[in-house]
């Protein structure tokens, strides 16, 4: 029964905690502002995607790092046994695929509506039609009525 904290050290536990989860969230905003240019007004970062794709990495990874410490930490997943843990974990993986799938099929969605709309604005040549079927053929081997007398 050692393992059980005291009031005051859980408290401050959880104030260590939340004071690092804020540390973080200003972290997060710090590289946002920085990667939308509002930080270094003379620094474009607009034009460079690699730049935009280290920004975004980044926030991922710090988000990614906020969900684990509240999940490990506030809903005591840490104390929890190996099987417990993974059946939270393992859910929350399928759901993240999920969501990376979706994007990709929206955005598969996107492409192919700018097709059909580039493909709707183009004019087709008017033309005459084209004869089609047995009945416009002239050839010897078609069967007409005035031919049978």
């Amino acid at each position: 029964m050692s393992s059980h904290l005291s009031y005051e050290e859980s408290k401050k536990k959880v104030f260590s905690g939340l004071l690092l989860l804020g540390a973080v969230t200003l972290i997060e905003v710090a590289i946002s502002l920085f990667g939308k240019g509002h930080i270094f007004p003379g620094l474009e970062v607009k034009g460079s995607t690699i730049v935009l794709a280290i920004v975004g990495l980044a926030l991922v990874g710090l988000s990614l790092y906020k969900a684990y410490f509240i999940i490990y930490e506030f809903m005591h997943m840490r104390y929890e046994m190996k099987g417990l843990a993974l059946t939270v974990l393992l859910p929350t993986t399928l759901l993240i695929w999920a969501i990376i799938a979706f994007f990709q099929e929206g955005n598969s969605w996107k492409e192919r509506r700018e097709l059909i709309n580039e493909k709707n604005k183009q004019e087709v040549p008017k033309s005459a039609p084209a004869k089609q079927g047995m009945l416009h053929e002239t050839s010897p081997e078609v069967y007409r009525l005035s031919n049978l007398g």
